[in-house]
């Protein structure tokens, strides 16, 4: 059965030993996040901290912070699996259904009621200029066609009904915003907290301009996301968040942003980003702050992000490349820098020519490595020793200078423009290469 919710999710971590909870006060400023970069650094649990210096609402975080926990968020047996249950809620999206029974409202905050600050959102990072929402998931329509999106940007608070929000202009949100400003007019926008976790996974899979990822997390359940209509805005929210922030981007109105601790491990600059004026804000009596970590690799930021891009580009792949046996975004590398693809060859040169299409493609990957399909892509050892022993430098690397690349890259020559490196960390198609060592009998040996 999918989880209904954060709670289902919380409740099976905790009998697996993979949700602890934190008993004493801890400071929203630094303690939060000290908690749970140890646990990602360590591989330790989730946690929950029962009591937040100066407020009375509960924060959980690290939900998301390694392999194990994603595969049980999507209830997948193996990685790969994982995939097909997303490229499934890719082909095959359930549009929300709209119910009567709403937890996320059990609570109602308007006008001078509402006071951002008495959520206990935490400072995570010792440059960071102030508070921010990291695990908000903002749902907007497109003001021309209607086309709803669902996605993850952070949010700085900056007064009791006033938050800037992060987006880049690649962004579904930012081209909605961008319609809504050349009509005069703002953008509503709801932010979820606190959710099913397959919404947030869903959210972060790069798929086309006006498909919905609210249906493309329930292609992945197989049961449609229950949503209801928000208070103040014309969107329906899932209705069984822990919280809901309802409100307006208004048009043309920039503030200086950040600095926050980027997914990259530095900190990006200070940014105009557009402004959220809120309008209502409702919950459940008992809410949850859920916070999403994200800084030096690896946090739960980098693992969220990894099932929606490697869906996505084995799904580009696979109509020119069907040889290609899986995809993985090292989350070592922040995710979005490495990409290592697993290829049984079938003609001499086609590894170079994956190469080339994957150093091509719209999520602008820095480093690629194809390896044989020998090779398990997500075990780094193995992908290591693949480089050293069926390399030659000076035959299997390439390097092309000036194409399109991440934005917080920082070591970019300039924004947006990077040199990329494709390896082929393959054997020669159709020539003898030296034999692998093998110990017989490993794989059925067991300890009676």
């Amino acid at each position: 059965m999918p989880y209904r919710d954060l709670r289902d999710f919380m409740t099976v971590l905790a009998e697996c030993g993979q949700l602890k909870r934190v008993v004493r006060e801890v400071d929203p400023v630094f303690g939060i996040a000290a908690g749970i970069r140890k646990m990602s650094d360590t591989g330790g649990p989730a946690l929950y901290f029962e009591r937040i210096k100066g407020h009375r609402m509960p924060v959980v975080g690290g939900l998301c912070q390694d392999r194990q926990k994603a595969l049980l968020a999507l209830e997948a047996s193996s990685w790969a699996d994982g995939i097909e249950r997303v490229r499934r809620g890719v082909a095959s999206p359930l549009v929300p259904v709209v119910v009567a029974d709403a937890p996320c409202r059990e609570v109602v905050y308007t006008g001078e009621q509402i006071n951002l600050f008495d959520l206990p959102v935490p400072v995570l990072h010792a440059s960071d200029s102030g508070p921010f929402i990291t695990a908000g998931v903002q749902i907007s329509r497109d003001p021309q066609t209607g086309c709803n999106n669902a996605a993850i940007s952070r949010l700085e608070l900056k007064g009791p009904r006033h938050m800037l929000i992060k987006t880049y202009p690649f962004q579904h949100l930012a081209m909605q915003l961008s319609r809504a400003e050349a009509l005069g007019r703002p953008l509503e926008v709801a932010t979820a907290i606190g959710l099913d976790p397959v919404i947030l996974y869903a959210s972060q899979v790069k798929v086309p301009y006006g498909v919905d990822e609210l249906a493309v997390a329930g292609g992945i359940r197989g049961v449609p996301v229950e949503v209801v209509p928000a208070l103040t805005v014309d969107l329906a929210v899932p209705a069984r968040a822990e919280i809901v922030i309802e409100g307006r981007i208004l048009p043309g109105v920039r503030e200086m942003e950040g600095s926050f601790g980027e997914f990259t491990g530095y900190y990006g600059a200070r940014e105009e980003s557009p402004v959220l004026e809120v309008t209502a804000l409702t919950c459940r009596r008992d809410a949850v702050l859920q916070v999403v970590m994200t800084g030096l690799p690896c946090t739960e930021n980098h693992v969220l992000k990894t099932f929606g891009y490697e869906a996505a580009l084995w799904e580009r792949l696979k109509a020119s490349y069907p040889e290609v046996q899986g995809v993985c975004y090292q989350t070592s590398a922040g995710t979005q820098f490495n990409v290592v693809v697993s290829l049984r060859q079938r003609y001499r040169g086609q590894a170079r020519s994956l190469l080339l299409a994957v150093l091509g493609d719209a999520l602008h990957p820095k480093t690629v490595i194809v390896v044989d399909d020998d090779v398990d892509i997500y075990d780094p050892v193995q992908v290591n020793w693949a480089v050293a022993t069926r390399v030659q430098p000076a035959r299997d690397v390439i390097i092309l200078e000036h194409i399109p690349g991440g934005d917080l890259d920082p070591s970019a020559p300039a924004m947006g423009i990077t040199s990329v490196m494709g390896i082929d960390a393959t054997r020669p198609y159709g020539q003898a290469f030296a034999e692998v060592v093998q110990v017989p009998g490993v794989r059925d040996f067991r300890i009676e």
